[in-house]
């Protein structure tokens, strides 16, 4: 599922316009992004958890040359699905 498709379906649930949908979707995501810039962790009740987990600096390989680099630490973000939606994903798998 696109973006667009992802307005389409909020507009027809909520009974409003896709513009209107564009906007509700783009704030609720600039809202998740700021949350874990800040460090924050966003919970959605059933659906999951975003989070920020911070990967240490390691050693690697590069495929093309077979040279050793350092690859320095940094932080990423993470989802955890809730217990709902792995509910939902694993009905669907029938």
């Amino acid at each position: 599922m696109s973006r667009d498709d992802l307005i389409k379906k909020i507009a027809g649930a909520a009974g409003t316009s896709q513009k209107v949908a564009g906007l509700a979707l783009a704030a609720m995501l600039d809202g998740i992004t700021q949350s874990l810039k800040k460090g924050e962790k966003v919970s959605l009740v059933g659906f999951g958890s975003f989070g920020v987990a911070h990967r240490k600096a390691r050693n690697g390989i590069n495929p093309k040359t077979r040279k050793a680099l350092k690859i320095p630490a940094r932080k990423v973000p993470v989802f955890k699905a809730g217990k709902k939606l792995k509910e939902a994903v694993k009905a669907g798998k029938k």
